[in-house]
């Protein structure tokens, strides 16, 4: 298979699959004489399983990582487990410190009286330090307003 077939197959650019394989992520495909990259569908399922990786928030490092754990037969699934739930709980604190701010601009937003006068809450909170902040944002502290 040339790239474009598997990148139709994919739903990967073409420009996509080169960088993964650039970066030694997915196996190396063969090349005709003329220097054309030959694909296989070990190669699709290789594209595959990093997608499906990335759509349930793995960098494309841990997606390598769950990559090499497929091929290895000798792989624990406690290995695979562990890397799953550390993903859960780095997406659990990701919607925490989200929902921190959304909570935070709601009140923002909520004391904003939005009409033509200058007076603003927002722009206040803003200067001066008075809204919550999560520490992995912006090296911020936690504050209330």
């Amino acid at each position: 298979m040339k790239i474009n077939d598997v990148a139709k197959q994919t739903g990967l650019s073409s420009k996509t699959i080169r960088f993964y394989e650039g970066k030694g992520i997915i196996s190396e495909p063969a090349r005709q004489d003329n220097g054309y990259r030959l694909y296989g569908q070990k190669h699709v399922n290789e594209l595959m399983l990093i997608k499906r990786a990335r759509l349930v928030g793995f960098s494309l490092e841990e997606s390598g990582e769950l990559l090499a754990l497929s091929r290895d037969p000798s792989r624990r699934s406690a290995d695979v487990k562990e890397k799953a739930i550390s993903k859960l709980q780095e997406i659990e604190e990701k919607i925490s410190e989200l929902q921190a701010m959304k909570t935070t601009l709601e009140t923002l937003t909520s004391s904003c009286p939005g009409d033509d006068g200058a007076h603003c809450p927002i722009i206040e909170a803003l200067n001066n330090d008075g809204i919550v902040a999560s520490p992995a944002c912006c090296g911020g502290s936690k504050k209330t307003q």
